[in-house]
């Protein structure tokens, strides 16, 4: 697997920021499967829930078409099933402010290139959650309109981006 991964945009967050774009005008549209890594992420406020967008031209596609069903795994709770339709974006798991609240994400990204399929993503996260609690998910989403889309957008919808890196690679061919 040695050099399967190529780093195409990556953004090392020390300092409060609004939102994080990976791709946009750094997309390379040669690829059919990219990955996004965020590695710590944390919010400025405590218990926000990370979310994401795809870009379309490099702005985040704000639309009412974002589906997800996932799979959750609570270490302070049952396992349970969890799912969105027709919202604004993806919602990942809360996390805090705490020192260790951070999020995890491993993404897969398909269709992104192609305007006749709807663009989707695959993830598993963990987070350390803002009531001490670990949390992990897997599932996936999608966006239900065909067009071509070029990176993701993440941000909390009650305050910034305290810190984290976002990594976006695209899978060798």
């Amino acid at each position: 697997m040695s050099g399967s991964l190529i780093k195409i945009d990556e953004e090392i967050v020390t300092s409060a920021v609004a939102s994080v774009t990976l791709g946009g005008s750094d997309w390379d549209s040669s690829y059919d499967v990219y990955m996004v890594a965020l590695n710590n992420v944390q919010p400025v406020v405590d218990a926000d829930y990370l979310r994401m967008r795809f870009t379309v031209s490099g702005s985040a596609d704000t639309s009412l078409n974002y589906d997800r069903a996932t799979k959750e795994l609570r270490a302070d709770g049952v396992f349970s099933n969890s799912f969105q339709t027709n919202q604004d974006a993806f919602n990942f798991i809360q996390n805090g402010t705490g020192t260790s609240e951070t999020h995890n994400n491993i993404m897969y990204l398909f269709n992104f290139n192609n305007a006749s399929e709807y663009s989707f993503a695959t993830f598993e996260e963990t987070s350390f959650m803002y009531a001490v609690a670990l949390r992990g998910r897997t599932g996936g989403g999608v966006l239900t309109v065909a067009q071509a889309t070029d990176g993701v957008n993440y941000f909390y919808p009650n305050g910034n981006i305290a810190s984290g890196k976002f990594s976006l690679y695209a899978l060798k061919k």
